[in-house]
């Protein structure tokens, strides 16, 4: 057997207009009337693919789909720098999007934190300490 390679990661989402809202924060560009769509793809650099499916979409070839309870998987993005980590944390808890850790310095050497997407999607928020351009003193 040749070797597969990954080409999408798919999320399944409730509503896709506010699921794209959130995702737009984040960098994404999605062509207009793509919130109407069950099913939306984004091309990320690198080739890879990231798309959205309703979980109407999703029960009409597979109609024994039934939305996962806990931690379904997370994304990770990363961020320039830790002060940069802390400042889209902000953005986006203050957009009323659900904050799950707020920014600390890890043990392995980033700032982290972490907000959920409208679904409860992990959304890992994260930048390189040594390349850290916070000011003396912030947290």
């Amino acid at each position: 057997m040749k070797t597969p390679r990954l080409d999408l990661i798919g999320l399944v989402v409730a509503d896709m207009a506010t699921s794209l809202a959130f995702y737009r924060r984040l960098g994404f560009a999605f062509p207009e009337g793509a919130e109407e769509a069950p099913h939306v793809e984004a091309v990320l650099p690198g080739g890879l693919r990231l798309a959205w499916d309703t979980e109407e979409s999703v029960r009409s070839f597979d109609p024994s789909y039934r939305r996962a309870e806990g931690s379904r998987g997370e994304l990770a993005f990363r961020c320039d720098s830790a002060r940069e980590v802390d400042a889209a944390y902000e953005e986006l808890t203050r957009a009323g999007y659900a904050g799950h850790m707020k920014p600390w310095d890890a043990v392995w050497g980033q700032r982290y934190a972490v907000v959920l997407d409208p679904d409860g999607y992990g959304i890992s928020l994260f930048a390189d300490t040594s390349i850290d351009s916070r000011a003396p003193g912030d947290a």
